[in-house]
Parts: C-alpha cells; sequence; structure tokens
C-alpha cells in the first residue's frame, strides 16, 4: 500500500555490525515487517518499481511528489522526515541523462545531485531514520576499471569524461553514507545498479539512456519508413542491462539484509556489445531497414560489467530475460503513446 499521511514513528535501532547476512540465516530482517518506507523519486525509472516491490511486500510506501516536496530544499526535507518518521528511506531521487544530457548539462547532473543526496541523506539522521538505501550509478568507477568491476575499483583511476560530474555526485553520495555509518553509526548503505531498464523509463531522445533511446528510433523509423537508422558510435562498447523490476527486487533483500559499510553493485553479471543490443531491439520493434553507426561521435566507456558477487551472495538472482524485459517495455511506451 502507499501513503502520503505520517502516522506514529517506529522507534529507531541502533545500526547493525554486520555487513550481510547469508541466504537461510536466522538473523533477523534489518527492515521491520509492514515498514513505513519513504521512497524519494517515487516517480522515476527506479523509484516506481521499488515503491512497487515495497508496496507488494506490505509495506507502507510514502512519497511525495517534486510540487510537494523539492528534495533539494534541506530545511522541508528534515521537516517532512521529521513528521513522517518513516522506518526506513530509499534515495532513488536524481538527475539522470544519457551521454548527451550530461556532456550539455554538467552543472545541473553535479549540483542537483549534491543537493538532494546532502538534502535527504542529512534529514533522514536529523529525523532519526533508522535505514537508508542510497541508490548510486555504475558510472562512479573507472573508465578503465578492471573487469568486471569489483566495489573496491571505486576512485582506482580517471572516470568516463562524458559523465564525469554526475558521477562525481554519486561518489559523493556514497561517502557521506559511510561517513554517517562510521561518525553515527547510522545503518546507511548504498548500492549502484547497472544500466537499467523497463516501465516509468524516460524516452526523450536528447535526455535518454541507450535502451530506451534505441526503441524509440527504430519505432519511429518502421513508422515512417525510413532506410536506415544512425545510431552513434562504433557499436563496440559493452553494457550490462537490469531490468527495474529486479533492481528492486535487489533493494528491497538490501534493505533486508545488508548493512555494510561498502557500496553493493546490482546487476546480472552478463554484457552485451551495443551492436547486438541495437539488434535485438530492431527485432523487437519490427525495424527492417539497416542500422548505420556514425563513428564520428563518443563511444563512452568502452566496457562496463559489473561484479554482483557481493550480491549474489544474499541470495539474489535476476528474473527478466533481457529480449522479454525489452518487448514488455515496449508494449508499454506503446500504451502510453496510445493513451497520452
Amino acid at each position: 500500500m502507499t501513503a502520503d499521511a505520517s502516522h506514529q514513528p517506529t522507534a529507531p535501532s541502533p545500526a547493525s555490525s554486520s555487513s550481510l547476512t547469508a541466504p537461510g540465516a536466522s538473523s533477523p530482517s534489518l527492515l521491520p515487517r509492514a515498514a513505513r518506507v519513504f521512497v524519494a523519486g517515487h516517480r522515476g525509472l527506479v523509484g516506481s518499481a521499488v515503491a512497487r516491490r515495497l508496496a507488494a511486500d506490505g509495506h507502507e510506501v510514502l512519497t511525495r511528489s517534486r510540487d510537494q516536496l523539492d528534495l533539494r530544499d534541506a530545511a522541508r526535507t528534515e521537516a517532512f522526515l521529521r513528521d513522517a518518521r518513516p522506518d526506513a528511506v530509499v534515495l532513488a531521487a536524481a538527475k539522470v541523462g544519457g551521454i548527451m544530457a550530461n556532456s550539455t548539462s554538467p552543472v545541473q547532473f553535479l549540483e542537483d545531485n549534491l543537493r538532494i543526496q546532502l538534502s535527504v541523506i542529512a534529514g533522514a539522521h536529523a529525523a532519526r531514520v533508522p535505514r537508508l538505501l542510497f541508490l548510486g550509478s555504475s558510472c562512479i568507477y573507472p573508465k578503465h576499471a578492471e573487469q568486471p568491476i569489483r566495489e573496491e575499483s571505486l576512485l582506482t583511476g580517471p572516470l568516463e569524461p562524458t559523465n564525469e560530474a554526475y558521477a562525481i555526485a554519486k561518489i559523493a553520495g556514497i561517502t557521506q553514507v559511510q561517513s554517517y555509518r562510521r561518525q553515527y553509526g547510522a545503518s546507511y548503505i548504498s548500492a549502484m545498479p547497472t544500466n537499467l531498464y523497463g516501465p516509468g523509463d524516460n524516452f526523450d531522445l536528447a535526455t535518454s539512456h541507450v535502451l530506451p533511446a534505441l526503441v524509440r528510433r527504430f519505432h519511429e523509423a518502421r513508422v515512417s519508413g525510413a532506410p536506415e537508422v544512425v545510431l552513434w558510435g562504433t557499436g563496440t562498447p559493452r553494457r550490462e542491462f537490469l531490468h527495474v523490476d529486479d533492481v528492486a527486487a535487489a533493494c528491497a533483500l538490501l534493505l533486508e539484509r545488508y548493512d555494510g559499510d561498502g557500496p553493493v553493485n546490482i546487476g546480472c553479471g552478463e554484457d552485451l556489445p551495443i551492436s547486438e543490443l541495437a539488434e535485438v531491439v530492431r527485432q523487437v520493434t519490427g525495424y527492417e531497414g539497416s542500422v548505420v553507426w556514425d563513428t564520428s561521435k563518443p563511444d563512452g566507456t568502452p566496457r562496463k560489467l559489473l561484479d554482483v558477487s557481493r550480491l549474489t551472495s544474499l541470495g539474489f538472482k535476476p528474473a527478466v530475460a533481457l529480449r522479454d524485459g525489452i518487448a514488455a517495455t515496449y508494449e508499454w511506451w506503446l500504451a502510453q503513446q496510445r493513451t497520452g
């Protein structure tokens, strides 16, 4: 169920000293049954999926739209959290976008995300919220990190220049979470999802990530009868993709079982070249023209595959196959177009 109104708070509990609970272990859940959870960013791709999952698990999901609460406003955010007194906060709110958006608006990607994170995490601590999950991004890792990327690779090399501002903001969020753990013993954790897709994704060609952009490009080319579709780069970079329902399941699992200082990678552990992804999308959308790669445009990071052993040790396993997930996402987007 979801709710906007506040009730009596659950008393805060001290942070656990353990890092994780193995599958089948007898340790109690770190998240109470029927917990009140504030999902910041509940209208976004990740936040909406997390809200659905937590509600399905029997938790009370608290939400606020942007016009009700600007999360960049620290005073108002803290006041809301003090009044609502949730058992946990999931910080999924962020300014996000693809290569073009990150390249043209680095100031906004840096400053908006820093403001949101400082506001929500500090506000949660001030309101004595017992649990918090901060969601970052796999772009925090060095451009040429050893593959698959382990959590320990953080800050071991230069970042990908095209999304450096966003990555630095997310790295600051991880550091903020770790600082609250070390200084105050807060049971706050962070997780770094891989490339995500699914219902609720952004299909705007100027600001979207690669998968929804491909869906829209191929769909529009099929509808218009265009003989070819021109795509950025060489098609050789390899990427990992995870459906949002799977990342929501991982978030629920981490809230229940993980209480470590280090971030946790969320992914499926498999990747593919962008050229192969484009071919899957082309088939799903029914486009029969040719694909041309504009090699004058940037590729971004050559490869980005996450080491997900820390997450799988908790019992996580993705449930949505890539082609099935793309097909379902395409149908969802078409339905939005028909009703929009």
